[in-house]
């Protein structure tokens, strides 16, 4: 059902789709990264060549989760920092990274700091382009998490995912936009040429034959339910009708922030981006996007702020992301909510927000994390060899 949604080849049964769950994107990141790594490794050996210093290129947008697979699987990554100009990566400059040790580009639809949808169409073709030069056979993989269940019901039109020849592997989060709790997630290929048969291991001793490709074997059923429950629930028509409501949400909230005269706005609207709506203050001020963030909190609102990738670490914005909770009359609430917690630090000077941020951090955790030091051991009274009594520290409890 996935795989269909994802547009993959079904006219050849024996080179259909295949795919597993996972735990999560995190999992399925790790799985497809090694399919890539595995298959260069086949290639590589089949002409003599060798297969030493892998290499494998993406976004500095990208989430850690990918940092986690490159450093785990001893893969060189080769990442495109973002500028102020471009927040998200640029493919061009992506494919000039690629050489013969490269085992894959990784293209984000979806991106974790913006919301953008990265230009997989243009990557793709000069990939092609180059791959055709060289004699090279590099794939892309989309890490869809996030859009892989919204641009399919939005922008049915927008070419990511298997439409594309060089996109041979695809994740998808199911407890994001899927509509399920956290725990499921998605790896899909696009023919079992993509996944090298002997990272698969075959049994038989659950009373039938089957094919494991995970990092854990045993694992809750329940999620993967949820999500094929949710899947024949809604359909089609019933996810395009939450998607669609939600990114008309989040372009409100967009068009009310940017009238203010306040902040600029970061993420692509249109439903040409995910569903979130990323802004920072448009002008320097004695408070910033943290303050904002502190504030909105007194209001029972968590709006993360957050710093921009690698090298754009001076950049700071705020986030909100729009769920099917997010009603319209709850977005014009944060928005009145915003504004009030702007006018406040207006009144303020820049000596009670230097205050209020000490005292925030002071409080940010319990005391016992915070002042461990400060806490006195417990003592026993020994008597030494003059027959006066003195504490000795007894062996400290282990803090849970």
């Amino acid at each position: 059902m996935i795989a269909r949604l994802f547009n993959a080849p079904m006219h050849d049964p024996c080179q259909e789709s295949l795919g597993c769950s996972t735990v999560g994107s995190s999992e399925a990141i790790i799985l497809a990264t090694l399919a890539m790594k595995r298959r260069w490794q086949h290639m590589r050996r089949a002409k003599g060549l060798s297969t030493e210093n892998p290499n494998f290129v993406l976004g500095a947008n990208c989430q850690v989760a990918w940092h986690k697979a490159l450093l785990y699987l001893e893969i060189e990554p080769r990442e495109v920092e973002c500028t102020e100009d471009l927040l998200y990566m640029d493919p061009q400059k992506a494919v000039d990274r690629v050489d013969e040790n490269t085992i894959g580009v990784c293209a984000i639809l979806g991106s974790t700091y913006t919301g953008h949808y990265e230009d997989v169409k243009t990557l793709n073709d000069l990939l092609d382009e180059k791959c055709e030069e060289n004699g090279w056979d590099i794939g892309v993989h989309v890490d869809a998490a996030s859009g892989g269940f919204v641009a399919p019901f939005v922008v049915p039109e927008l070419e990511w995912d298997f439409r594309l020849k060089r996109v041979v592997s695809i994740n998808a989060s199911g407890h994001k936009y899927g509509l399920t709790y956290p725990g499921v997630g998605w790896a899909i290929w696009r023919s079992p040429e993509y996944l090298p048969q002997d990272l698969i291991f075959n049994i038989n001793y659950l009373g039938s034959d089957q094919a494991s490709f995970t990092l854990n074997f045993s694992k809750g059923a329940s999620h993967i339910i949820a999500q094929y429950y949710v899947l024949i629930r809604l359909g089609r028509t019933g996810f395009t009708k939450i998607m669609r409501n939600l990114t008309t949400t989040s372009d409100h909230l967009a068009e009310r922030l940017k009238n203010t005269g306040r902040f600029t706005i970061l993420s692509q609207g249109e439903g040409l981006g995910l569903p979130l709506v990323a802004f920072r203050l448009n002008s320097p001020h004695h408070y910033d996007e943290f303050d904002i963030s502190a504030r909105l909190r007194e209001r029972g609102w968590i709006v993360p702020a957050y710093t921009m990738a690698p090298n754009l670490e001076k950049m700071k914005l705020l986030r909100v992301v729009v769920r099917e909770d997010f009603s319209r009359s709850r977005c014009d609430i944060l928005i009145r909510d915003i504004l009030a917690a702007v006018k406040s630090l207006d009144t303020w000077d820049e000596k009670a927000v230097e205050d209020t941020r000490i005292l925030t951090a002071e409080q940010s955790h319990s005391a016992m994390h915070v002042n461990i030091g400060s806490f006195k051991a417990n003592t026993v009274e020994e008597e030494d060899e003059s027959g006066l009594k003195s504490p000795t520290a007894k062996k400290a409890v282990g803090i849970c």
